[in-house]
């Protein structure tokens, strides 16, 4: 019935309108808000605070963008990728949607305690999207690059399927075969010797085959070559830039390798920065080509990460691969969950009707959180669009933050849900509420009974201190207030051995 009255509501809508801002959400695989020359978190007073991440990597494109925007110091991603694309795409959370973890291109793969019933087949043809609705709207929807909105057999396999009118390597797949074009991104027959299935091959980009194109570098001249469409078509656009990178293979990008040949670092460390430099450059090459197009001033750019980082550097729960965040991608950490988002007119002109419409402080640092789920209610209140009736959004519209001022209005709540197994932590929630975190471990195959930790990230940013023990009446309050939202967003539970759902307890 729910994906009757979708098909009606889009066929209903007049999509003659020829006006509207363009939109580009540039969204980066597995970037932690460590991985970055541009500092993210906050001293004492406020101020951008430089750590010795920030002097390993390049990224002067971020620096730019940051430079004319603003950038969020607490924005926060569910822990592994496709809950969070999911979660733009949608503007709900991942307990709500459903796809509670990555998933898998074949199968069910919930974890041993896993809830059998996750929406592991992804998004729909039916779904509510932030593409399918701006496409009923007179956009033109780009989708580049890394998909994972579905299996292979799933709808959501093809961008096509959810809203996109132009798909230029989605896919099922999370990660790349190869970055090399030598390698045909995984498409070279040598990965179907001997009767092999050939995997994490990324599709439509045979013209770069056996040259010198890096994958990040195809992807990117190819968004270029469709915004430049897009504009000779006159229609606003909204191009969801999506790079494979910096996801594992870290093969290194030769381009950039000079830049830390002689750093005492691992090869592997060493590869993940040029990917992130690789990155960088794609995002000044796309803000170049906005400019040559002459659509600058009407473009608004947000930049993120799809959850926290997976550098290679050092054990997944200590304070390493995002130090001094505490944790990396996959754990209930904040180094797991934040990652780096900045807002920003491709070329700021106060006078510019939509500028003016939405306008965005410039070289500043936003305290207050943001969450993924806050892009889709951001991008359709700018371009007048509202969701259908009956779609439930959990985001919040940006616009008074991007100006640089609080939300009073805005709940400081975050929950992230991860009912599966096996990753770098498993079967948790998390949930922050102001300056407090509440991590919940259901422990459904341990010997052990659920444990709590609770820390005050005021004082304790980088998860030192458990007070689960020290601060009962905190944390009978946290839990509390931890389940009230699980249960309100329809959350589904780990399983124990026979299959008996397993709800948080307070011990």
């Amino acid at each position: 019935m729910w994906m009757w009255s979708v098909a009606v509501w889009v066929s209903m809508l007049v999509s003659a309108r020829a006006d509207g801002p363009n939109v580009v959400v540039f969204l980066v695989d597995d970037m932690g808000v460590m991985d970055t020359s541009v500092p993210f978190l906050a001293d004492a007073d406020g101020q951008p605070k430089r750590y010795p991440l920030n002097d390993w990597y390049r990224t002067p494109g971020m620096q730019r963008l940051a430079g004319q925007g603003i950038r969020f110091n607490s924005f926060c991603a569910q822990s592994v990728c496709s809950p969070s694309r999911a979660s733009i795409l949608t503007g709900q959370n991942a307990t709500r949607h459903g796809t509670t973890t990555w998933i898998s291109p074949y199968s069910n793969n919930k974890g041993k305690n896993g809830p059998p019933e996750w929406n592991w087949t992804g998004l729909k043809k039916g779904d509510v999207t932030l593409p399918r609705v701006l496409s009923a709207n007179g956009y033109c929807t780009i989708h580049v690059g890394k998909a994972h909105f579905g299996p292979l057999k799933g709808e959501g396999s093809d961008p096509l399927n959810v809203g996109f009118d132009v798909n230029v390597g989605g896919t099922s797949w999370g990660r790349p075969k190869s970055y090399y074009a030598a390698e045909h991104y995984g498409n070279h027959p040598k990965y179907s010797k001997g009767g092999k299935k050939m995997t994490h091959n990324v599709p439509h980009l045979e013209k770069y085959y056996d040259t010198d194109t890096f994958l990040t570098e195809a992807l990117t001249l190819e968004a270029n070559a469709q915004l430049e469409k897009a504009v000779a078509e006159k229609k606003p656009f909204f191009l969801h830039m999506s790079h494979y990178a910096v996801h594992s293979p870290f093969n290194s990008d030769p381009r950039f390798a000079a830049n830390y040949a002689e750093a005492n670092k691992s090869k592997q460390a060493k590869a993940y920065a040029t990917l992130i430099e690789g990155i960088d450059k794609s995002l000044g090459d796309i803000l170049d080509q906005l400019d040559k197009l002459g659509v600058a001033e009407d473009t608004l750019v947000l930049f993120l990460g799809d959850n926290g980082s997976d550098a290679p550097l050092g054990d997944k729960h200590d304070h390493a691969s995002s130090a001094p965040l505490r944790g990396k991608k996959g754990t209930h950490y904040e180094g797991g969950m934040r990652v780096p988002f900045i807002a920003a007119w491709a070329k700021p002109n106060p006078a510019n009707p939509w500028q003016k419409k939405l306008p965005i402080a410039q070289g500043v640092l936003q305290p207050q959180l943001g969450t993924v789920m806050d892009l889709y209610p951001t991008i359709l209140a700018l371009a007048g669009v509202e969701t259908p009736a009956g779609h439930v959004v959990d985001g919040v519209d940006l616009a008074k933050q991007f100006a640089g001022k609080p939300n009073p209005s805005r709940p400081e709540v975050f929950l992230m849900h991860f009912p599966h197994g096996p990753h770098n932590s498993a079967y948790f929630t998390s949930y922050r509420s102001g300056d407090w975190k509440l991590v919940y471990d259901y422990n459904p195959g341990g010997k052990g009974k659920p444990h709590h930790e609770l820390f005050n990230l005021k004082a304790d940013p980088f998860e030192n201190n458990n007070l689960a023990s020290k601060n009962p009446e905190k944390l009978g309050q946290m839990f509390a207030a931890m389940v009230r939202q699980l249960e309100a967003e329809g959350a589904l539970y780990p399983v124990d051995a026979k299959d008996r759902e397993l709800k948080p307890e307070l011990l």
